[in-house]
C-alpha cells in the first residue's frame, strides 16, 4: 500500500469541499443522488429551516406491537407472517395511553422546533384517517387519527409540524400480487402508475385535510410526489427527496447549504425492547453539537410503545436535553459554522449576521464546579469590544463562596485567545454536570484560514488490481508541512442514506506543498465502498466529499 504526491496548486483555497466523483461505475441502489436538482424549495424556507437546528422524528407504527424493525421485516416474509401482519396485527392496536399532548409539552421542553411523523411508513399502515385503504390507523379498535391529534398538540406548543411519508407501500404490492421489496426498480411507484396514483392520493390527503404543513419528508423516490407537495402547499420544505439527510451518521465534513442528519437514541427506530442499547444523554448532546459545527440541523427519533408511552429510557434521555438547551439553546437556534468546525474537544457555532461565537467545551474530563478552567483558541481573534460569558450564568456569584468571582476573563496573545473561565451554575445537587459548558464570545473575527483538501477519484490499476485514491490538498493554510490521507469504508448492503461502518484509515503522509495525493488501496474485497481526503492540521482535521467506489 503506498501514498503518492503530485505537484502543482490547481484552486483557491475552499473550507466547503466540492464533490466530484469519478472511477468506477455506481451501481448501489440510489434515492436522487442529486436531490437539490428541481428543488422548489424557497430559499427564505431553507433559511428558516435551517435556523431551527432539532427537530423531533416519530417512528410508531402497527408493528410496535411487537417490538420489530418498523415495517422491514415484511420483506422476504413467508406468506403466513405477511398475512399475520396485514390482518391480524390492526385488530390489537389499542394505543389507550396515547397523549399527544404529553409528547409535545416534552419536545418543547427539549428545544425541539419541528416534529417529523411517520403517517404512513413502507409498510404501508396509515396513521391517519385516509380514503384510500383499509389499513389504517380508523381500522383499528383506537379508531382515532392519531396524525391529526399529533399535529393539532405539536402546533399548540409551537412546534411546526412535518409529515414523513414513504413512497414505498408493502400493503400495494402485496394486494396487487407483487414481491415486496425495497429499492429496486421494479417497485418503485414511477415504474407502477397504480402505486403512483395511490401514493399521490394520499399526499394530497394529508396536505389538504391537515392545515399547514412545515416539512415532508418522502424516504423514498420522490419523483412526482414532492412536486405535488410544493403544488398543495408552496412554502413547505422537502427534506429528503430534495436536501442531503445522512441516517445514523453525522458527516466528517459540513455539507454545503441545509441538510439534516437523522439518528436514533438507540439503534432502533421504532420501539424494539429486547434489542436496543440507548446512547447517553451525553452522547445525544454531542451529536447535536457537532451536527449545529458542521451546519446540520439534527432529526432525533423516538419510538413509542404500543400502548402510546414513551419508554422511560427516551423520556429520560430528553429530559437531559431539555435542561442542557434550557441554558445553552442560544448556541443552537439560528446559527452557521464557524471557520472550523472545532479545536479539540471545542466546537463552534457562529450567530448568524453577528460576529457573536459560542464554542460549547465537550471535554471528556467535564468541568468541575467552582473550578477554574484555562483554555486558548487558536481560529478567534479579539476585539476591544470583546465579552465572554458562560451561558446560564450571570458571571457574578459562586453559590456559598461570596469572596469568588466567577466572570471569566480573556487575553489575546500571539497563539490565540486566551479564556479563563468556570461552571458557576448548580445544576445538579451534587455539583457534578458531565455535559458540555458553553462559552458566549462576542465581537470576534476569524484568526485563521483552513487548508482546503478535495477529494478527486478512484480508479483501478489494471495490472496490480490495487484501487488508487486520489484527493487534491488546495491550500496549506500557512503551514510548512500537513498530514494528508484517507478514509474508506464498505456500504454493500446499505441503505442509500444510511452508514454503519467504521471508516477505515490510511496512513498518513506529511507534505510541503499543494497538489495532488494518491493511495493504492490493495487486497479490497469486491463490494461497494466509499472513501474521501483527509488532512490533518494543528487545530482541526478537515474532510473531502465522500465518494463512491466498486470493486
Amino acid at each position: 500500500m503506498r501514498l503518492h504526491l503530485g505537484k502543482g496548486s490547481l484552486f483557491a483555497a475552499l473550507f466547503f469541499c466540492t464533490l466530484l466523483v469519478g472511477g468506477q461505475p455506481q451501481a448501489i441502489a440510489q434515492l436522487d443522488p442529486n436531490p437539490e436538482i428541481g428543488s422548489l424549495n424557497k430559499p427564505d424556507r431553507i433559511e428558516w429551516f435551517r435556523d431551527q437546528g432539532f427537530g423531533l422524528f416519530i417512528h410508531w407504527s402497527v408493528d410496535a406491537q411487537l417490538g420489530v424493525g418498523i415495517s422491514h421485516s415484511l420483506v422476504g416474509a413467508s406468506d403466513n407472517y405477511a398475512d399475520g401482519f396485514f390482518n391480524e396485527l390492526p385488530k390489537t392496536f389499542d394505543p389507550k395511553q396515547f397523549d399527544p399532548q404529553d409528547w409535545a409539552r416534552l419536545a418543547k421542553l427539549a428545544g425541539v422546533r419541528y416534529v417529523m411523523f411517520t403517517t404512513k411508513h413502507h409498510s404501508g399502515f396509515a396513521m391517519y384517517d385516509t380514503a384510500t385503504t383499509s389499513f389504517g390507523v380508523m381500522n383499528t379498535p383506537f379508531h382515532r387519527d392519531i396524525t391529526a391529534e399529533l399535529f393539532k398538540a405539536f402546533r399548540d406548543v409551537g412546534i411546526a409540524p412535518g409529515v414523513y411519508f414513504s413512497p414505498d407501500d408493502f400493503y400495494w404490492l402485496h394486494q396487487n400480487g407483487e414481491l415486496i421489496q425495497r429499492n429496486v426498480p421494479e417497485v418503485q411507484p414511477e415504474n407502477n402508475p397504480g402505486l403512483m396514483d395511490y401514493d399521490l392520493a394520499q399526499v394530497r390527503e394529508l396536505l389538504t385535510n391537515y392545515g399547514p404543513i412545515s416539512l415532508i419528508f418522502f424516504d423514498g423516490r420522490a419523483t412526482g410526489l414532492r412536486d405535488l407537495a410544493w403544488k398543495l402547499q408552496p412554502d413547505i420544505v422537502v427534506t429528503r427527496g430534495a436536501l442531503q439527510t445522512p441516517e445514523q451518521y453525522v458527516p466528517g465534513m459540513p455539507l454545503k447549504g441545509a441538510w439534516e442528519a437523522n439518528l436514533t437514541m438507540g439503534d432502533a427506530w421504532q420501539y424494539q425492547p429486547q434489542n436496543d442499547p440507548y446512547k447517553s444523554g451525553r452522547q445525544l448532546i454531542r451529536i447535536l453539537i457537532q451536527t449545529r459545527a458542521k451546519g446540520g440541523n439534527l432529526l432525533l427519533d423516538v419510538g413509542p410503545k404500543p400502548n402510546g408511552e414513551l419508554p422511560i429510557q427516551e423520556e429520560d434521555r430528553l429530559r437531559e436535553i431539555a435542561l442542557w438547551m434550557f441554558v445553552n439553546s442560544e448556541a443552537i437556534y439560528s446559527v452557521r459554522p464557524w471557520v472550523i468546525t472545532n479545536e479539540g474537544d471545542v466546537w463552534f457555532t457562529k450567530k448568524k449576521n453577528e460576529d457573536t461565537l459560542y464554542a460549547m467545551v465537550d471535554s471528556d474530563k467535564p468541568w468541575e464546579y467552582g473550578k477554574w478552567n484555562d483554555l486558548v483558541l487558536h481560529s478567534v481573534k479579539a476585539s476591544d469590544q470583546t465579552e465572554v460569558s458562560v451561558l446560564g450564568e450571570n458571571g457574578k456569584v459562586l453559590e456559598y463562596q461570596p469572596s469568588v468571582n466567577p466572570k471569566p476573563t480573556w487575553e489575546m496573545k500571539s497563539d490565540g485567545l486566551h479564556i479563563r473561565a468556570m461552571l458557576a451554575q448548580r445544576l445538579q445537587d451534587n455539583h457534578k454536570w458531565e455535559n458540555p459548558v458553553v462559552l458566549r464570545i462576542t465581537n470576534v473575527k476569524p484568526a485563521f484560514s483552513p487548508p482546503g483538501v478535495r477529494t478527486v477519484r478512484s480508479s483501478l490499476n489494471p495490472v496490480s488490481h490495487a484501487e488508487l485514491l486520489t484527493g487534491d490538498l488546495i491550500d496549506m493554510a500557512g503551514s510548512s508541512s500537513l498530514d494528508v490521507g484517507f478514509e474508506y469504508r464498505a456500504i454493500s448492503g446499505e441503505d442509500v442514506h444510511a452508514r454503519t461502518e467504521p471508516w477505515i484509515a490510511s496512513p498518513l503522509q506529511s507534505v510541503t506543498h499543494t497538489g495532488q495525493f494518491s493511495y493504492s488501496l490493495e487486497h479490497l474485497p469486491p463490494g461497494f465502498y466509499e472513501f474521501h481526503s483527509v488532512v490533518k492540521h494543528p487545530l482541526v482535521t478537515l474532510y473531502g466529499a465522500d465518494v463512491r467506489m466498486q470493486r
